[in-house]
């Protein structure tokens, strides 16, 4: 797809994160796909993954956008969504659409910052859509101004400096489509189609929604929570 084709395709609607732990009973790039599928079928616009094994699978089967990722801990670092250019190179390599990358202000594996990181990463591969996963308003516009192609919301109240946020973050959502020109994807938090409409309404381009939806286990705490 060309990148005007997947602009359009994802404008306005929900992207679905399919994605299963290690620790998650769900871990499988089998049932990711089949997770893929049925979000597909529900009316998904667009797919988040992780792996390149959970994408190849998805791809089988479902032909829309996919949002990339590679969660990988590396030691004493706190940075782990597409980290270093090791994991850039193998979600190039497997086509996915938009590639995500931690957009914070923590400093990368290596010692690298978020500026040095992007800047090879957009030499080395100047046509491919890169989102920014954020945790604050001045990191999203940051990563606007180095080239990011899209700038998410996603790690807000997920960095140690911004613990206790309120998700869906709107403010943030908010105050980023108002000044900026840039597409802004609403991640993070987002627990009811209520909830999915009223980031839309603020200006978001698209949303995601993971948990809410593909991850049983964290569905069925909350039913639990709330009768205890």
């Amino acid at each position: 797809m060309s990148k005007n084709e997947i602009m359009e395709k994802i404008k306005g609607k929900l992207i679905v994160s399919c994605q299963a732990l290690e620790d998650e009973p769900l871990h499988s790039s089998y049932i990711m796909g089949r997770m893929a599928y049925a979000a597909y079928e529900g009316g998904a616009a667009g797919i988040r993954a992780n792996s390149v094994q959970d994408i190849k699978e998805i791809k089988i089967s479902v032909n829309l956008p996919i949002i990339g990722i590679i969660k990988k801990i590396y030691e004493n670092n706190k940075v782990f969504i597409s980290p270093t250019v090791e994991e850039i190179d193998k979600l190039v390599k497997c086509g996915v659409d938009i590639i995500a990358t931690d957009g914070t202000k923590r400093i990368r594996p290596g010692n690298i910052t978020l500026d040095d990181f992007f800047k090879e990463v957009r030499k080395k591969y100047p046509n491919q859509l890169f989102m920014a996963d954020c945790s604050t308003y001045e990191e999203g516009i940051h990563a606007a101004e180095i080239g990011f192609d899209f700038i998410g919301t996603t790690l807000s109240g997920y960095t140690e400096y911004t613990k206790g946020t309120p998700l869906p973050d709107r403010n943030m959502i908010e105050r980023l489509v108002k000044d900026l020109d840039k597409p802004v994807i609403a991640e993070g938090g987002i627990w009811s189609p209520s909830q999915l409409k009223q980031v839309l309404d603020l200006g978001a381009y698209s949303a995601v929604v993971g948990t809410a939806i593909t991850r049983p286990r964290e569905i069925t705490k909350r039913y639990v929570e709330a009768i205890m």
